[in-house]
């Protein structure tokens, strides 16, 4: 059975993309992100938003299922992201993950299961906050993914740095092309329309997961339920674009089945952005889609943007 999403194209589809480099000023990233937060609605205008709160639906793709997914995101910059996910659909609490300052957000929280005779022993302390320290560095980056196709920029939560690489071409049209990096390992490339300057997509390789019953690996290795950010979804930020390939089965690069040898490296992620729309002075992408390899695994659409709202601190409630 194969899982499809449909899914609406954009002005430049970056389909067979080539990437041209070519000798670039020194501050040419800097000279393409102000155009691109120009197009957005203005430095000043950007740099005014404090909070943001944004509702909508994603489809995704869970082996052959397609599961709907209703989720907030709220946001008080620079350092205070939260996304509460519910699954209509099942019986279940939702589940919220996100961050405040060094302080993960997570629940409900990952439980290590009961040991038993013969089988491995409990996580350490150690491999606890070692797990609990991996998935804040994912929700850091899911938001740092965000905030570039949001924003244009970064923020000092998880500040990062760019260079210019080059110009990629399709038959659709050209977009220039900045490279994306962050402490400890974030790289990712970030695509801006080269006509209309807004960002249409964001690129990036996960690290390869460690094989099973590795060093470290334990049943708490901080990819609890909702992980994002790495490889296949569990309920991720997302991506608006053209189809590759037009359709979406099962999401790609999962773990091998016993018997049919390692794994390889993971496939390439892309994090389309698209249906830009005026909201508060701003133009906000209201529709995303999230490919790894050739497969669309996740389609988001935006209900609504509110700018500058009160959130209640409770959102951003850190539980032991």
């Amino acid at each position: 059975m194969r899982v499809v999403i449909p899914v609406v194209g954009v002005s430049l589809a970056l389909a067979g993309l080539t990437l041209s480099a070519q000798p670039a000023p020194a501050d040419k990233a800097a000279t393409v992100l102000a155009a691109a937060r120009e197009a957005l609605g203005g430095e000043k205008k950007l740099s005014a938003v404090k909070t943001l709160v944004v509702t909508g639906r994603t489809k995704q793709v869970r082996g052959d299922n397609l599961v709907p997914i209703e989720f907030e995101i709220a946001m008080e910059l620079p350092d205070k992201y939260v996304r509460k996910d519910e699954i209509p659909a099942q019986e279940s609490d939702p589940s919220t993950v996100g961050f405040n300052g060094a302080d993960l957000i997570q629940f409900p929280a990952p439980t290590a299961p009961p040991a038993r005779a013969g089988g491995p022993p409990p996580p350490t302390p150690a491999m606890l906050e070692a797990a609990r320290v991996a998935r804040l560095a994912n929700v850091r980056q899911d938001f740092a993914r965000l905030a570039l196709g949001l924003f244009a920029s970064s923020f000092s939560s998880v500040p990062l740095t760019f260079t210019y690489a080059g110009v990629a071409e399709a038959p659709q049209g050209k977009a220039d092309v900045i490279d994306v990096k962050g402490a400890p390992n974030f790289a990712a490339r970030l695509f801006i329309n080269a006509e209309t300057h807004l960002p249409i997509m964001i690129t990036w390789t996960p690290p390869a997961p460690p094989q099973r019953g590795g060093p470290g690996r334990g049943p708490a290795d901080g990819r609890g339920p909702g992980a994002r950010g790495d490889g296949p979804p569990q309920a991720a930020a997302r991506g608006d674009g053209p189809p590759s390939r037009g359709d979406a089965p099962a999401a790609s690069g999962q773990a091998p089945m016993a018997g049919r040898g390692p794994a390889g490296p993971p496939p390439e992620t892309r994090l389309y952005f698209g249906e830009y729309r005026e909201t508060g002075g701003l133009q906000w992408p209201f529709r995303l889609r999230r490919a790894v390899g050739p497969d669309t695994v996740e389609e988001t659409t935006f209900d609504g943007f509110k700018i500058n709202g009160k959130i209640d601190p409770k959102k951003f409630l850190v539980r032991q």
